[in-house]
C-alpha cells in the first residue's frame, strides 16, 4: 500500500516554491499502440510525484493564490460503468477527495468551463507547453481570456512560466520514503541479472536471457522493464542501444545486459553487467574488461556530497585513456587525448545519469557556466564502457583497432545514492568482479 501522506507533503513543498504561480500539471494520455490497441499506461512521472493517482487523462491544478482547502483541484475521468467494464475501474471524482486527498475534484468533462476561474488572480500560469496538446489550448484560453480583461480589471497573469525546473528540483533530491523503493527495485534488479548470468550458456538466444529477467521482474511484484532490455552479444555489444535481443550466444564471445525493473510506484533499478558466456575471458576480453571496472571503482569514488557529476565522468575517462595508451589502442599523452577527444570513437557516452521516476531522471547537471554540486538523496548510474568496431574511424593519428580486439564491447553500470558520508551503492549485490564473471 502507498502511503499517499508522502504526496500532500510533497505539495505542500511544491506549493511553496510556486509563490504566487498557479500550476496546472496534466497525467500522461493512453497512447495509441497499432489500430484500437493502446500501450499499457505510464503514469506521468511529474503528475504522479505530486498526486499518487494513475489514472490517464486527468489533470492536477496547484493554486496557492486560493485560499487553504482550495489550493489542490483535481479533473478526473468521471465514473461511468461502460467504460470501466472495458479498461478498468475508476476513482471518480469522490474518490479523487476521499482517497487521493484532492481538496476540490470535478469530472474532466469539466475543466473547459472551469480553469479560467480558478487560475483567476494568479502571478503567473505554470505550464509546459509543447507537450499537452489537448490541455495547452485550455491554458491558453484561459491565459487568453485575462490579457482580453486586464485594461478594465487591471489584472491579469504576468505571463505563462514553466514550472518544471522548481518540481524537477525537488524530485532530484530523494527522500527517505524514495531511497527505500529504489533499494527495492535496485535489489530485485540485481537478483534478476545474477539469475541470467548463472543461466546463460553458448547457443542460447538472447532472448532467452531477456526472458528469465523480466520474468524475474515480474515475480517480484515489479510492474516490468523500467526500459527496453539489452541483452547483446558479442559484437551487438558495440550498439548502444540494441534492442532486438534475437542472436545466438556464441562460445568464446561477451554478453552484454543492460536491464532493471521498475516498480509499481515507477520507481526504477538500472544495471549493466558484462560476462563471457562460457565462463572464461580471452586474453583480450580480460584486459578490457579488468580496465572498464577499474574506471567504474574510480568513478564511484568521486560520489561524495559537493563533488559533482562531471567530476565523475572525468575520473572514468582518465582511467579509460590511460589504460588504452597502455594496451596500444590509443598513441599520445593522456592529457592531450582527452582534450581532442581521441577516445571517442571506442567510449562515446557519458558516464552516468541521473535516476529515479524517470531511468534518465529529471535534474540539471549544469547551472550556466557551473556543475551542479551533489547533495545527499541525489541517485544516479556510474557506467563506463568500451566499445570495439569499425563503425566509427579512429581519429587522425590514432592507431588502427586489430582485429583481435573488435566486437567486444563493455560495460559496467551501477545505480549510487549520494549520502552524507560519501556514497551507497545500491546494486552491489549484482557481482562485477573478474571472478565472480568466471564463477
Amino acid at each position: 500500500m502507498i502511503d499517499l501522506s508522502i504526496f500532500y507533503q510533497r505539495r505542500l513543498r511544491f506549493l511553496a516554491k510556486l509563490g504566487g504561480v498557479a500550476a496546472v500539471i496534466p497525467a500522461a494520455p493512453l497512447v495509441t499502440h497499432h489500430a484500437d490497441c493502446e500501450y499499457p499506461f505510464r503514469q506521468n512521472s511529474d503528475f504522479w510525484y505530486l498526486t499518487g493517482f494513475d489514472e490517464p487523462d486527468a489533470v492536477a491544478l496547484f493554486l496557492p493564490h486560493r485560499p487553504e482547502g482550495e489550493r489542490f483541484v483535481l479533473f478526473v475521468q468521471a465514473k461511468q460503468a461502460s467504460k470501466e467494464v472495458w479498461n478498468g475501474f475508476r476513482w471518480g471524482a469522490e474518490g479523487a477527495v476521499t482517497r487521493f486527498g484532492a481538496d476540490i475534484a470535478h469530472p474532466l468533462a469539466e475543466l473547459p468551463q472551469l480553469l479560467a476561474d480558478y487560475l483567476k488572480g494568479a502571478e503567473a500560469i505554470g505550464f509546459r507547453v509543447g507537450k499537452h496538446p489537448k490541455v495547452e489550448p485550455l491554458v491558453l484560453s484561459a491565459w487568453a481570456q485575462q490579457l482580453d480583461r486586464a485594461p478594465r480589471s487591471g489584472v491579469s497573469a504576468l505571463g505563462l512560466v514553466a514550472p518544471c525546473p522548481l518540481l524537477h528540483q525537488l524530485r532530484l533530491q530523494k527522500g527517505p520514503e524514495e531511497l527505500e523503493r529504489m533499494r527495492e527495485a535496485a535489489r530485485i534488479s540485481a537478483e534478476a541479472h545474477e539469475l541470467a548470468r548463472n543461466l546463460a550458456r553458448p547457443g542460447m538466444n538472447e532472448r532467452q536471457l531477456q526472458a528469465v529477467i523480466e520474468q524475474y521482474f515480474l515475480e517480484q511484484g515489479a510492474r516490468g522493464p523500467a526500459y527496453g532490455s539489452i541483452v547483446a552479444g558479442g559484437d551487438n555489444a558495440c550498439v548502444l542501444h540494441y534492442t532486438a535481443n534475437n542472436a545466438p550466444l556464441v562460445d568464446g564471445e561477451l554478453v552484454l545486459i543492460d536491464a532493471g525493473c521498475s516498480l509499481v510506484d515507477y520507481y526504477n533499478g538500472d544495471i549493466t553487467r558484462t560476462f563471457p558466456i562460457n565462463g572464461r575471458f580471452n586474453a583480450e576480453q580480460r584486459a578490457l574488461y579488468e580496465l572498464v571496472l577499474a574506471a567504474q571503482q574510480a568513478a564511484i569514488a568521486e560520489v561524495r556530497p559537493g563533488g559533482t557529476a562531471e567530476q565523475v565522468h572525468d575520473r572514468a575517462v582518465c582511467v579509460l585513456v590511460e589504460g588504452l595508451v597502455e594496451l596500444g589502442l590509443l598513441a599520445g599523452s593522456v592529457d592531450g587525448l582527452i582534450e581532442q577527444g581521441a577516445y571517442r570513437h571506442m567510449y562515446m557516452h557519458r558516464t552516468g545519469h541521473w535516476l529515479g521516476l524517470d531511468v534518465h531522471d529529471v535534474g540539471a547537471y549544469r547551472l550556466g557556466e557551473h556543475p551542479v554540486d551533489l547533495e545527499p538523496g541525489m541517485v544516479l548510474t556510474v557506467e563506463p564502457g568500451l566499445y570495439l568496431s569499425d563503425r566509427l574511424p579512429a581519429p587522425e593519428g590514432q592507431p588502427m583497432i586489430e582485429e583481435r580486439w573488435k566486437g567486444i564491447g563493455i560495460r559496467i553500470e551501477d545505480d549510487v545514492v549520494v549520502s552524507e558520508q560519501g556514497y551507497e551503492l545500491l546494486t552491489s549485490a549484482a557481482a562485477s568482479s573478474t571472478e565472480a564473471m568466471e564463477s
